[in-house]
């Protein structure tokens, strides 16, 4: 579909796009008639001794900087692990190609985890990323629900980015039917449709909330998501194709050591953890990506988390994306486990955990 098209209102004009959605990213009714093969993902046990490579797509936000800088120091090779990230031209390519068995793992917001897991791909959480950090931000002319009636959102499809303005706007007893919604396909294409003012208003992650904010006069922070949830809920997830949790849980565990150093990192030096990713991953300025950072910290241990993300599942099937509630079997947190249990002074040393 054309992300740039307006909402339309009518809820079979809705049902459609959201069911193109749910296609172009491997998980609708299209799943059921691969073969079994397609979902196994590459062959963990046949790979040679000594480094193992870990394919990975991942997202653009605050909540990523983990992985980035797994990739970037090199956190996981003690333990024997590489990490290559495969790039993807837009947010619904992270979906679609981890959906598809083309990478093991991917740093994914949890609500389009739900789309693959809805539809019976083999994919678990396995460990949090980042938390908050959500911000729905409106031109001068938007600051409540009621100055949203009518107006533009900019969002992405089947994002936490998209869950949140639903809820929010559900809090004043209106819908997506009250608004228009547009759907891009890049953080930086988000913050420029704010820029230019053809949206009114916009749910992003950081920095590039930020960004846009900083960018427009008069521009206003609506809400940070704490106000709709709570302070600390989750953003985005590690899910691991159950191949690897399988046939490899060593590398799998090396990985989320590795996001549990990078906790530590960036909470005992943000600075230099921006120095290393901004540019890089991040399309905007070192002191626009240090200023939000404080906005959306690392956690790798979200295990408290699960009951609030089952719980937003009920808003992506009143949405048209799943058609059941996720439930407990989504997360294998053993992993975890294990590693906090391995490395309990690495773990006690971290300010957030769940």
């Amino acid at each position: 579909m054309n992300h740039h098209d307006e909402w339309d209102d009518r809820s079979a004009t809705r049902g459609v796009n959201r069911r193109q959605f749910l296609c172009s990213s491997v998980a609708a009714g299209t799943v059921a008639a691969v073969p079994a093969w397609f979902w196994g993902g590459p062959d963990y046990s046949a790979r040679a001794a000594g480094m193992t490579t870990i394919k990975a797509t991942h997202g653009t936000g605050l909540c990523n900087l983990g992985i980035f800088l797994v990739r970037e120091r090199g956190l996981a090779k003690a333990d024997n692990v590489n990490l290559e990230f495969v790039n993807t031209p837009s947010n619904m390519d992270i979906t679609t190609i981890f959906g598809a068995g083309h990478v093991d793992v991917s740093l994914i917001p949890y609500t389009n985890f739900m789309t693959l897991y809805d539809k019976g791909a083999p994919v678990r959480i396995v460990s949090g990323a980042g938390v908050e950090g959500c911000v729905i931000a409106g031109q001068r002319h938007v600051k409540t629900q009621a100055d949203a009636r009518g107006k533009t959102l900019g969002t992405f499809q089947a994002d936490t980015l998209e869950v949140l303005p639903y809820e929010w706007l559900k809090k004043a007893s209106m819908s997506f039917k009250d608004v228009n919604v547009r759907y891009l396909n890049t953080s930086p294409e988000l913050v420029a449709a704010f820029i230019a003012g053809s949206v009114d208003w916009i749910c992003h992650i950081e920095p590039y909330a930020t960004q846009a904010l900083e960018a427009v006069k008069g521009s206003n922070m609506i809400s940070d998501g704490t106000d709709v949830y709570h302070k600390g809920y989750t953003d985005c997830v590690l899910a691991a194709r159950t191949g690897l949790i399988n046939e490899n849980r060593a590398a799998l565990k090396a990985l989320i050591k590795g996001l549990l150093i990078a906790q530590k990192q960036s909470e005992e030096n943000r600075a230099s953890c921006v120095r290393d990713t901004v540019g890089k991953y991040y399309k905007a300025s070192e002191q626009v990506v240090l200023n939000a950072s404080v906005r959306q910290p690392n956690v790798a241990d979200q295990r408290g988390q699960a009951q609030f993300m089952m719980d937003r599942s009920k808003s992506t099937k009143e949405l048209g994306y799943v058609d059941k509630l996720m439930d407990k079997n989504a997360f294998d947190w053993t992993l975890l486990q294990e590693v906090i249990a391995e490395n309990k002074s690495l773990y006690d040393s971290l300010k957030l955990k769940t």
